[in-house]
């Protein structure tokens, strides 16, 4: 992110670009997020595969956080930065239709009582 200044003085920052492999993502939807991760010298492509529980924008800054239930019913949740170098890809697996946000309510579910409906787009 540089800062620019224009003919009337002012600064603008710009925005990274976006990259083309991430869709348009939306909370309640089931993804794989396919994430860079650095172990010492070496890099690999690590799935990480839950629920959009939260969208925030904000240019830069934008991000998404992802929800899953690990071994043993332990939830883990993992922020990634919507415009990071380090997102490969993201696949969508499902749509769902909720009516908020910020579907926080899923923290304290477990098993049926966590399912969303699907939404379907005909």
């Amino acid at each position: 992110m540089t800062d620019q200044v224009n003919e009337a003085g002012t600064k603008r920052t710009l925005e990274a670009p976006t990259n083309p492999n991430i869709p348009e993502l939306r909370p309640g939807d089931t993804v794989n997020v396919h994430a860079v991760v650095r172990e010492g010298d070496r890099e690999r492509v690590q799935e990480f595969r839950g629920t959009v529980i939260r969208m925030r924008k904000g240019g830069n800054n934008a991000n998404f956080t992802v929800r899953r239930t690990a071994s043993h019913g332990i939830g883990v949740e993992r922020t990634f930065l919507l415009r990071s170098p380090l997102l490969e890809k993201i696949e969508i697996v499902r749509r769902a239709k909720v009516r908020r946000a910020q579907l926080y309510f899923l923290r304290e579910r477990a098993g049926k009582k966590a399912r969303l409906r699907e939404r379907r787009d005909n």
